[in-house]
């Protein structure tokens, strides 16, 4: 009874630890799912500003966006800015942590940086940020 009781501990044990690693490979799917899904978005804006260059280059595009207050749509930059603030809300969470900023030279250097809140995949990854840089 007791080889039992015991064999049935050790068979416990080893399953719970196979949940906590099915647990632990699922939080970081997600963080890699939205890390992709944030240089999607920046790529986006990026083709958008390409196909608005002269506004983009006289800083019509540059600034931030927050996805919980996405700006009034109006010109074709404001109209552009929007859309990517609602995706980003879609795509990473519509709250004030998922931020987007854009950067650009007279040039057409432009940097992009997205924030996004990654803590509720449950391993304390906080704010995280992904910029990229690219030309028009």
């Amino acid at each position: 009874m007791v080889e039992l009781l015991v064999s049935v501990l050790v068979l416990s044990i080893g399953l719970l630890g196979v949940a906590w690693v099915q647990t632990s490979a699922l939080a970081a799917n997600n963080a890699a799912a939205a890390r992709s899904m944030a240089v999607v978005a920046s790529y986006t804006i990026l083709d958008a500003m390409r196909a608005d260059r002269g506004a983009a280059r006289n800083g019509d595009y540059d600034g931030d966006v927050v996805a919980d207050d996405c700006p009034d749509a109006g010109s074709l930059a404001e109209t552009q800015l929007r859309e990517w603030c609602i995706l980003l809300g879609d795509t990473l969470g519509p709250v004030d942590t998922t931020t987007g900023e854009i950067d650009c030279d007279n040039s057409g250097q432009c940097t992009v940086t997205i924030g996004y809140d990654d803590s509720r995949i449950g391993d304390g990854g906080g704010t995280q940020s992904v910029v990229t840089k690219g030309m028009l």
